[in-house]
């Protein structure tokens, strides 16, 4: 990191935003999961519904240790409220996706959203990257689970 002492209030906030964002996602998504979800037509590399929570969990924990990391860095970030706001973002981005392709039942729409929730992604990763390296690759995951979640939501709009 660097010399700043660990602040565990500020850790502590990090993860509570970025968990209460997974969480209402996942409040979205079980509202379609066990009802309409299994009546769609699926890929046949569709992973078990059981895989998602633990693997959005540990990115959530990733990226809000990611965020954590710039956060002990804002005073030497010239522009630290856009840092943040693009970090936010790609947070609603996410919870977007969740009410679109689950709650809302548009997987065309989520496939175009999810698009740019990736680019998104990718430009945070790229921006916390530039302001501390490991806080850029903990975006890593996130990157490379979004890009199959994209690969995924395209298969389910052509099926269905």
């Amino acid at each position: 990191m660097n010399s700043t002492k660990f602040n565990p209030v500020a850790f502590i906030l990090n993860l509570a935003i970025t968990l209460f964002v997974g969480y209402l996602g996942s409040w979205f998504t079980l509202s379609s999961v066990k009802t309409w979800y299994v009546t769609i037509n699926k890929p046949s590399f569709n992973p078990p519904d059981w895989i998602f929570p633990p693997v959005w969990t540990s990115i959530f924990i990733l990226i809000a240790i990611a965020a954590y990391r710039i956060w002990q860095k804002k005073d030497q970030i010239q522009h630290f409220p856009r840092t943040v706001a693009v970090y936010l973002i790609q947070l609603i981005l996410n919870l977007l996706w969740s009410f679109i392709f689950f709650y809302s039942r548009q997987i065309g729409v989520a496939l175009f959203e999810i698009v740019v929730l990736l680019m998104v992604v990718v430009f945070n990763a790229w921006v916390f990257y530039k302001i501390d390296k490991p806080a850029g690759l903990l975006f890593i995951p996130y990157i490379l689970w979004l890009s199959f979640a994209t690969v995924l939501t395209y298969n389910i709009f052509v099926l269905n």
